[in-house]
Order: structure tokens, then sequence, then C-alpha cells
């Protein structure tokens, strides 16, 4: 009588990243994952813990420079502008090929979106 084995489950590995620049992290082996890509990136993700206690503001808090926000609001609207693109492209009966071409860009925008510093 043949015996079913189970399949060996998969898990698919998420990807992470560096808290504090959004480079993406080597697999991690064993033992607790890894939160920073560098001692550089952990240092400053430690000053600015440090400064945001001193200022008195919620541990949660998130602290951006003027440019940095600038710089999100430019990378949300070139996502937009690149969602926006795909739906007119399939309301304008697009062929698959550019389809695809389209949402590797929408795709890639997100990556780029992905990191925040």
């Amino acid at each position: 009588m043949d015996t079913l084995h189970d399949p060996v489950p998969t898990t698919r590995a998420k990807t992470r990243h560096c808290v504090w620049c959004g480079r993406r992290l080597a697999a991690a082996g064993q033992g607790r994952p890894r939160t920073y890509c560098a001692q550089s990136c952990r240092q400053r993700a430690y000053e600015r813990r440090s400064a945001v206690q001193r200022g008195g503001l919620p541990d949660d808090a998130v602290v951006l420079s003027a440019t940095e926000l600038a710089d999100l609001r430019d990378r949300l609207f070139q996502l937009r502008c690149a969602a926006e693109d795909v739906v007119t492209a399939a309301g304008d009966g697009a062929d698959p090929d550019e389809m695809h071409r389209m949402a590797t860009v929408v795709l890639g925008v997100a990556d780029d979106l992905d990191r925040l510093r």
C-alpha cells in the first residue's frame, strides 16, 4: 500500500529591509533576523530615537525633514501617475505585453517607495 506524504511545506521568505535606510537585507540564517544593514544605520537609528525622546515626542513618532517629506511626496506622485497610466491603457484595450511592461513600471516605482529614506 502506498503512503501519501504531505508535501514539504514551503514558506515564502519575506524580503526584509534595513529599518533605517531601506536597503534589502541578506537572507537570515539562524538566530534573530537582522534589523539594520550596517552598524552605521544602527547608530543613526539610535541617534534619532534619542533625539525623539529628548524632544518629548511619543516613541512611535516618525520624524522627517522637509526634504525627506518632499521626496516621499514625489515618489507617491510617481506611483499614482504610473497606476493611472495602467488604468488608462486597460481602458483603451492595450495588449498584454504593453500591460505587463506598464505593470513592471508600477512595481519598480512601488519598490522605490518601499524605502522611506
